[in-house]
């Protein structure tokens, strides 16, 4: 089944975005991607090291599309500042935009977000942001020229899952960009769900790097992907709040 998925100028056969923290070594990386079958990773600015020995870049294959993150931004200035030198220093024109100053739970800075997506995407980046799910900073964010909008399903890092489901479905049903939840999700079961709502992609980290094995998990994440999209396209059948019998109760015995 043909079914890409366009982002700036770049063809994906996966909806599955990972990430490159947490995992109890930088050599399971290779793995973990041939696994999920991911086309796109992210990667925290402050841990390419070029000096290093175990730089994490040399741990990503070339085919894959790096997304540098903004990580440890606090202002939208910061955050421009980050993007520039992860362009500068060869990692592409893709920008995860992160702007958090609550320290607690992590919430994005909608606003600043909002300011760094217009000032990046003038200057020709391909910029996700990863925001609080709310419709208004969402089309904002379009108007501002974001490639994607990125909404938390939980707090980054928690494995609770979709606890902001009902936004996120308002979102997918009002910007016409394509919206990748990201953060919160632990479970495949979740991924699925997620897909199955219409999301567009969905990038994790944390529940593959910290499962007993990231590498089963990361082909359970790559079918449950895949099992949620094909859902979707099919077209899920109504809710119902009766019961409504999938055989005749009658005539049978007439």
């Amino acid at each position: 089944m043909q079914d890409p998925l366009m982002i700036g100028g770049v063809t994906l056969t996966s909806r599955l975005f990972i990430g490159t923290g947490k995992y109890s070594r930088n050599t399971l990386i290779p793995e973990v991607i041939t696994r999920s079958g991911s086309q796109v990773i992210t990667v925290a600015l402050r841990r390419v090291d070029p000096e290093s020995s175990d730089n994490i870049v040399s741990h990503i294959p070339s085919h894959m599309t790096l997304l540098p993150n903004t990580s440890g931004a606090r202002t939208a200035e910061e955050a421009v500042r980050i993007a520039r030198l992860a362009r500068s220093a060869g990692l592409g024109n893709w920008v995860k935009i992160e702007v958090i100053n609550d320290q607690k739970y992590l919430l994005p800075d909608n606003t600043e977000t909002i300011r760094a997506t217009e000032i990046l995407a003038a200057e020709g980046f391909v910029v996700l942001p990863y925001m609080s799910p709310d419709l208004s900073a969402a089309l904002r964010l379009k108007a501002a020229g974001a490639a994607a909008v990125m909404p938390l399903g939980a707090p980054i890092g928690s494995n609770r899952g979709l606890q902001t489901k009902e936004l996120i479905r308002i979102l997918i049903s009002e910007t016409n960009l394509p919206v990748i939840v990201d953060a919160g999700i632990g479970r495949p079961s979740e991924a699925a769900e997620a897909m199955e709502m219409g999301a567009a992609a969905v990038l994790l980290n944390t529940a593959i790097a910290t499962a007993s094995d990231p590498l089963l998990m990361a082909e359970a994440f790559r079918d449950a992907v895949a099992a949620g999209r094909k859902a979707y396209l099919a077209g899920l059948g109504p809710v119902e709040e009766t019961a409504a019998a999938s055989s005749p109760l009658t005539g049978f015995l007439a």
